[in-house]
């Protein structure tokens, strides 16, 4: 079992950037496909970006493709979220997450079992 644990959040203009980071403690994050959800006042949560065991393999929803890279450092035990060019539809609660799955790219909530508190991210216009 691990636990998640998001930290970097806060406020930003748009065209800013921020770092997200996900450490952990329990089981090191090695043994997980790692991934970066979101969720706005009033909407679902949604996918933002996966990351596999090994790092060699990350993928980005498509409103996110060119702006957000997810990279890990296992060594350190996290996950960061690197996110450029922000705007304001980028506003919400980020989570990181932990999958169990043994392959594949999970884009889906049900595919993570193990769950941060959330950080808050703001950007204004």
């Amino acid at each position: 079992q691990v636990q998640p644990a998001e930290s970097g959040g806060g406020l930003v203009q748009a065209g800013g950037s921020l770092r997200l980071s996900c450490a952990a403690s329990g089981r090191t994050l090695s043994s997980y496909i790692m991934g970066w959800f979101r969720q706005a006042p009033g909407k679902e949560r949604e996918f933002v970006a996966g990351i596999s065991r090994s790092g060699g393999n990350s993928y980005n929803a498509d409103s996110v493709k060119g702006r957000f890279t997810i990279s890990r450092d296992n060594a350190k035990n996290t996950v960061n979220l690197q996110m450029n060019s922000l705007k304001p539809k980028d506003t919400a609660v980020y989570y990181c997450a932990a999958s169990g799955r043994l392959g594949g790219e999970p884009r889906h909530s049900y595919d993570y079992t193990y769950w941060g508190q959330g950080t808050q991210v703001t950007v204004s216009s």
